[in-house]
Order: structure tokens, then C-alpha cells, then sequence
């Protein structure tokens, strides 16, 4: 184990290998190397350059040719960043100052998110600064009592956390929130949607919310819902078919397009902008009549059939749209997706209006916004199977997906099928295409990490397996 791993540090730090062979038929640990002479190097038939370049890499704690009673320590220059000039984007209100330079004094380690949520809060407020410190302090505390070692396996404890209750969950789809028009995938065929990063959910939805000056008027809300959810002519209007005449007769229903906020223009505008209608309508004066271009009876019922799937009004892909009331305000829950055109509708709040499709947030509103989502939507749907897991495991999921600036899957085609270790991904699936593809192309694992060691079955190296122990038997004559 130790020879190994001075070999893969060695590797790490940029020294060819045969430079490595040479080093390690007599040394293995990097002390020693880093302790060795330039003229123990050239003894092992490296050259001066050679040698100096080890000394580089590795570090070096000889002076003078001669074992120094004291490592030379050199300090590293102290770095100092400036707080505002890092961070340009939004700058910061006078409480934010406050908080930041009283952290900064007090060396106490405060995010600027934590910063603005208890600058929000406490402006307005006259305390006194011990308080404002203290409130500091504890926020530093919850910080510090929630770092993470660095040797600890967060992505097995991830893996785990997520994994073990995710058996657990129930494979159904309910109706939403006991709407029947509203159908939504839960448990663990959504939890699987997530990771996988699917294009399209199984049962795409939004949640759309309204400007909060008018959220509470239902009218307008009604208003809103209507021109988002998908109108067909058969949703507004009886449809006559005159065999006789070879025509088809269209009677809307007044009260119906009042609902709708659909005119008689507005239809006959729709119908003719329909390649399989064009240039048959003609309106009168409450009835719109379609005449079949040929005399055949085939080509009517064509006609009868596209006028009762004709669109006359909607967003592309929102099927369906209903109103709740939740609190003072009414928010529209739809059935289908289209967050792009959706957020340019009139009154739509585009702060607090969301999809369940995380590709489509990915593509309106950008990676950030995605990640956010995959958090979200993973947390939500736990929760609702009365499961808790810890929000980091799933914080690490999501920048494990987004990390690269787009939203990758948890899988062979994604994050899964890039690992660097050739056994880690055989052993995740399509074993002997991988171990076939890496023979091919003479690929090398290092046994850096977790699942290739377990396979190999030799020791992790996290934990108690990250310490090597080599024993140094006494020489003869040596004082006990």
C-alpha cells in the first residue's frame, strides 16, 4: 500500500515514470525523497536536471547538501481579498456593510447569503451591537459545527442517505392535490426522473403565480388561466355538419367565449390560419361556415375533424389549467409545460412562477437556476413520502450534475460513464463493454477511489485506510 501510494502522489505532482521506477527501487515515502541529496538522487542515475526537478515537485528538506536540524519554513504571503470588489453583482445595502465589516473584524466566517438574510431581517431594527455580534457569532458556530472533514466520503454518505430511504418510497401517480384533471408522478419514479436529468417529465406541470396586486382577484386570475390553457372550437362551439350542402357550420356559444375572452373574429382569424382550413371559412353574422373545396365526402369529414381540433387559443403544451386558492392569493396549477412563453404572459409573477421540467429551467433561465430546481424538486418529493434526508446529500447531487455549466444525468451517459477508474464504471453497468473498450485502448486505473479498490479488495483509502503504518525494525547494538 505504501509503495503504491508514494507511486500515485508521486504521478500527481507531474514526475514522469521512469523517473518514478527510478526513485522508488529505493525509496518509499515521499519524506525520504524529500530528504534525499543531489547527489543521493544522481547516485540512483537520474541527472542534475532531473534531480533538481524531483526536488521541485517534492520539496526538498536538505540545505547545504547536509541534514538540517530545522525544516525552513517559508511563509506564504498573506492574501487579502476585498469583499465588494469580488462581488459586483448586487451591491450591498448598508446593513450588509455593517454585518460584513463586523465579521470581517471579529474574524468570524459568515457567508454573504447569511449576511443579506440577517440584513433583511434586522433592518429596520435599533440594536445594539452586542447583539448584532452575537447574532454573528452563533450564525459562524452552525457554520463551523457543519464543516466537513476533508478526508470524509461525502459522495458514499450521499449515495447512502439518498439511496436506503429511496426503497422505501412508493411507486405510484396521484391525482394532484385531489384534482382530478391534474395527474403528477411522486416517489420514486419522479425521484428517478430527476437524477436522470429527463428532457421531458412524465407528467410535466407548473406552478403559476400572479403579481401579488391583483392575486386576489379571481376575475383576473380566471382571465390569465384562460388565455395560458389549450381552447380548442369544439370547446366553444357546437359543430354542424350539412351533408346536403357539403358544409360545416360552426355556432359558438356566446357564454362561453365570454369565459374564454374569445371574439368571433378571434375564431375566424384561427380557423383560416389552419393549413387544413385555410381559405375555406367565411363568417356571417353569428355562424362561421366552412365549405369543402371538392365534392367528396372524405374531404368533409376531413374539414370536421380539423375544425374540432383547431387551437383557437392557448400556450403550446399547457393542456389544461385550474385555479386554488391559497392564502389571500389564487395560484394556476397546468397541466404541461412551456415556461418560456408562459412567463411573457400578462400578470404572471416570473419570481415565483416554476416548472417541474428542470431541463426547461435549464434552458430559460440557466444552470443556477437548474440546480436550484434539482434541490427543490428532490427535497419536495422525499418530503412527501414522509422521508428526510439531509439537504447537503442532495445539495451534492445537484453540483455533481451542474458542475460543468449544463445538467448532466446520474448515469452512464452522464456523470457515471466519465469516471476516470475503468472498474468504477464497469461496475456500474455494461461491465464487459467498458473492460473490453479499456483493454482496447490500454487504459490504466490507479485504484484511486472507492468502488475499484472494494472490487480489487484492498483498503479504502479514507478513513482508517488513508493512514499507512510501516514498521522499522531495530537495528542490532541499537540502545533499547
Amino acid at each position: 500500500m505504501a509503495l503504491k501510494d508514494t507511486q500515485n502522489a508521486l504521478r500527481r505532482r507531474g514526475l514522469p515514470d521512469a523517473t518514478i521506477d527510478l526513485l522508488l527501487a529505493k525509496y518509499t515515502r515521499l519524506g525520504d525523497i524529500a530528504e534525499a541529496s543531489a547527489s543521493d538522487l544522481a547516485a540512483l542515475g537520474l541527472s542534475d536536471d532531473a534531480a533538481a526537478n524531483v526536488h521541485k515537485l517534492v520539496g526538498s528538506s536538505k540545505k547545504g547538501g547536509k541534514r538540517s536540524e530545522k525544516k525552513a519554513v517559508e511563509a506564504a504571503p498573506e492574501i487579502k481579498v476585498d469583499f465588494h470588489e469580488v462581488i459586483k453583482a448586487k451591491p450591498l445595502t448598508p446593513m450588509e456593510e455593517r454585518l460584513t465589516d463586523m465579521a470581517d473584524q471579529n474574524d468570524l466566517r459568515v457567508s454573504r447569503h447569511v449576511i443579506a438574510e440577517l440584513a433583511s431581517r434586522l433592518d429596520g431594527y435599533d440594536l445594539e451591537e452586542s447583539k448584532i455580534k452575537a447574532l454573528l457569532e452563533k450564525a459562524h458556530q452552525r457554520f463551523d459545527d457543519h464543516r466537513m472533514d476533508a478526508n470524509e466520503s461525502a459522495g458514499i454518505l450521499a449515495a447512502q442517505s439518498i439511496g436506503e430511504p429511496g426503497t422505501q418510497m412508493t411507486m405510484r401517480t396521484f391525482h394532484y392535490a385531489g384534482v382530478a384533471e391534474i395527474n403528477v408522478t411522486l416517489g420514486l419514479p419522479r425521484l428517478i426522473e430527476i437524477v436522470d436529468a429527463r428532457r421531458v417529465p412524465s407528467t410535466p406541470m407548473m406552478e403559476i403565480h400572479i403579481n401579488p396586486d391583483v392575486a386576489g382577484d379571481v376575475d383576473i386570475v380566471r382571465r390569465v388561466a384562460s388565455r395560458i390553457e389549450k381552447t380548442t372550437l369544439l370547446d366553444i362551439a357546437d359543430i354542424e355538419t350539412d351533408i346536403v350542402n357539403m358544409k360545416v357550420i360552426v355556432h359558438p356559444d356566446e357564454v362561453k367565449m365570454e369565459q374564454k375572452g374569445i371574439t368571433l373574429e378571434q375564431i375566424y382569424e384561427k380557423l383560416n390560419k389552419d393549413r387544413r382550413l385555410r381559405g375555406l371559412a367565411t363568417m356571417e353574422e353569428d355562424t362561421i361556415t366552412l365549405s369543402a373545396d371538392e365534392p367528396s365526402f372524405k374531404r368533409l369529414q376531413g374539414i370536421v375533424q380539423a375544425s374540432r381540433d383547431s387551437v383557437i387559443q392557448g400556450v403550446d403544451g399547457i393542456e389544461r389549467a385550474i385555479l386554488r386558492k391559497e392564502g389571500p392569493e389564487y395560484v394556476i396549477y397546468t397541466a404541461g409545460s412551456n415556461l418560456r412563453d408562459v412567463l411573457m404572459e400578462t400578470n404572471v409573477d416570473p419570481a415565483r412562477t416554476t416548472t417541474n421540467s428542470i431541463q426547461e429551467i435549464y434552458d430559460v433561465l440557466g444552470v443556477e437556476a437548474a440546480r436550484n430546481s434539482i434541490i427543490h424538486e428532490a427535497s419536495r418529493t422525499l418530503e412527501e413520502q414522509g422521508l428526510t434526508v439531509d439537504i447537503r446529500h442532495i445539495m451534492l447531487v445537484a453540483d455533481l450534475m451542474t458542475n460543468d455549466g449544463d445538467v448532466k444525468a446520474i448515469g452512464r451517459h452522464g456523470i457515471s460513464g466519465r469516471k476516470s477508474s475503468v472498474l468504477a464504471r464497469a461496475a456500474f453497468e455494461i461491465t464487459a463493454t467498458h473492460l473490453l473498450h479499456a483493454a482496447l485502448t490500454g487504459e490504466t486505473d490507479f485504484l484511486d477511489g472507492v468502488a475499484e479498490n472494494i472490487i480489487v479488495g484492498q483498503p479504502v483509502t479514507l478513513g482508517t485506510g488513508a493512514v499507512n503504518l510501516v514498521y522499522e525494525p531495530k537495528r542490532k547494538g541499537a540502545k533499547q
